[in-house]
């Protein structure tokens, strides 16, 4: 006798059913506050009036604090013509669902932000505190960082698009102070018939040395690029399509064209501070006069005789060199600098009002996870978390 085997289905389970077809996404609108920077020196601002122009005539509100724009030469008026609502306290624009900054705001700013609020903004790992992470969570907010944002590619979006920024400025800047006006040598940077052209020496081969190496070689000058990754100098030489001068980082070999260089670019990176490549002794051998820019100065310098200067007093004058630190470069072109962020941002936010809310848009985009820090208070970040000794989850835990 066969034993009658138990369907593990209902009666009306195994009833033909009607079919489910996905609904589509309800399109959200979108209430972003711009305050104006507090940070010193911070000039730059997150979206131009011709982003929120484009974002507004979809239907999406904005709420920005006046002088929001000014350090970037954008008028209240030009935002308000775009749409925006222009407030006069900080607060107002700090209550928005979502909010844009360029600074991190500070721990008096974040007591003004809404539980559950979006917040957008740099991170600058090395400058925060264990509390500014705790008053964070307790919020209950969504933060994401742009400087760890990264693109499909694996590139630091936003990074990349500031170094770009620091890496032409740096030659600019250094240009100027060659200058009778600037007590350098009075030397034109540029490729004049029957005059040597001007020496550079660039120290890193990333995106703010190909940068430098790309408008000094426009100007006429010869160039010589140091770094120890072979790797990153083939993809210096396949980029700028250029013949130029590499070398790995030798002592002797460095000495020599320090001995020789009108001008010295700093662009060496580290995982925590940058590594000290020229010593004092190297700087004493260099000409009377030259200069040095140090673009690494955010992170220590790579010169050891670099000492952080201001925009106000950008110069300083050691062993007769003539020094510039001043650690955030792009901010005195704050109007580039602002074009490039909001660039970078209008998309996303275009695609989270497409998307419905911030949570389908990062449910599938890889990138605003990877920029996340704070998801609905909950760290997500490991790098902040050993950092500060603090509890965090994974970020794909938390998307299932």
């Amino acid at each position: 006798m066969s034993k009658k085997i138990k369907s593990p289905f209902s009666k009306q389970q195994l009833l033909p059913q009607e079919e489910t077809l996905e609904i589509a996404k309800q399109k959200g609108k979108l209430v972003i506050g711009i305050p104006k920077e507090t940070y010193y020196q911070e000039k730059r601002v997150c979206l131009t009036p011709d982003a929120v122009a484009a974002l507004t005539g979809q239907g999406h509100q904005f709420i920005i604090e006046t002088g929001a724009g000014k350090g970037a030469n954008y008028s209240d008026k030009d935002y308000s013509e775009a749409g925006a609502k222009i407030v006069y306290s900080a607060k107002e624009a700090f209550e928005c669902k979502i909010i844009l900054k360029v600074e991190p705001p500070t721990i008096e700013e974040i007591k003004d932000i809404n539980p559950q609020s979006i917040l957008f903004s740099a991170l600058q790992l090395k400058t925060q505190s264990k509390k500014y992470f705790e008053t964070l969570a307790k919020k209950r907010v969504t933060a994401i960082a742009f400087d760890f944002i990264q693109d499909e590619q694996g590139v630091y979006s936003v990074v990349k698009s500031l170094s770009e920024i620091a890496g032409t400025a740096s030659i600019l800047i250094g240009a100027e102070l060659m200058s009778n006006n600037s007590e350098g040598n009075g030397l034109l940077f540029g490729n004049i018939g029957g005059v040597p052209p001007t020496d550079v020496v660039i120290l890193g081969a990333g995106t703010v040395g190909e940068f430098a190496a790309k408008t000094a070689l426009g100007l006429g000058a010869r160039v010589k690029v140091f770094d120890n990754s072979i790797t990153k100098l083939r993809c210096l030489q396949n980029n700028l399509k250029h013949p130029i001068y590499t070398s790995t980082i030798q002592p002797k070999t460095l000495l020599k064209a320090l001995m020789r260089c009108d001008i010295a670019i700093g662009a060496v990176r580290g995982k925590s501070r940058s590594p000290i490549i020229v010593t004092e002794e190297m700087v004493d051998n260099m000409k009377e006069g030259a200069v040095i820019v140090d673009v690494s100065i955010d992170r220590g310098g790579c010169f050891e005789t670099s000492e952080v200067t201001t925009h106000e007093n950008p110069t300083i004058k050691k062993r007769g060199i003539v020094h510039y630190c001043v650690p955030n470069i792009p901010s005195r072109y704050a109007r580039t600098a602002s074009v490039s962020i909001s660039n970078i941002f209008t998309p996303y936010l275009m695609d989270i009002a497409e998307s419905g809310g911030f949570e389908n848009a990062a449910r599938f985009d890889k990138s605003l996870q990877k920029g996340m820090y704070f998801y609905h208070g909950i760290l997500t970040n490991k790098t902040v978390a050993d950092w500060f000794n603090l509890p965090f989850r994974d970020i794909n835990l938390l998307f299932l």
